[in-house]
């Protein structure tokens, strides 16, 4: 790898620690970038904003489409100081971004205690042996919603 490579996921590792020493989160950062330039930063903020979904890698996908005006990071890069949990993955999927670098893996994490494990096998799961009860309700009443977005005009595909 060259080394504007490098440069990014260490930016994304320095977030990771500086921002978990300040108090906001877990040990995690992330940058996306366009063009070889730094589009947004994230880093994760799960306790100190009380959001389960405040990922490094939400957080930097997040702020990115905003920074860009769109809700894909079509030619972007995502450096993140940790492979990324299975929220994040798919986040980083609706996102599109074109490639994601990670530092840590997710064995590394879990052997400090973020370990996402579970989440895979609940995923595996038929929905009524899963931890949390999945129950479908007003499944009629609900595909109203998709019938409109398939009637609406100014609909938007992604």
């Amino acid at each position: 790898m060259e080394a504007p490579h490098d440069d990014f996921m260490r930016e994304a590792i320095r977030l990771s620690i500086e921002k978990m020493q300040a108090g906001h989160g877990g040990p995690f950062g992330a940058v996306v970038v366009k063009d070889g330039q730094v589009i947004a930063r994230g880093f994760n903020q799960v306790t100190s904003t009380h959001d389960p979904t405040c990922h490094a890698e939400v957080d930097a996908i997040r702020k990115a489409c905003a920074a860009l005006g769109t809700f894909q990071l079509t030619d972007c890069d995502l450096y993140t100081s940790c492979e990324p949990c299975p929220m994040c993955l798919g986040a980083i999927y609706w996102a599109r971004p074109r490639r994601v670098f990670y530092g840590n893996t997710k064995q590394d994490a879990a052997a400090i205690g973020f370990d996402d494990h579970f989440i895979y096998d609940e995923l595996e799961k038929p929905l009524s042996e899963r931890a949390i009860p999945m129950h479908e309700l007003l499944r009629e009443e609900a595909s109203a919603g998709f019938r409109a977005w398939e009637e609406h005009e100014t609909r938007k595909e992604y």
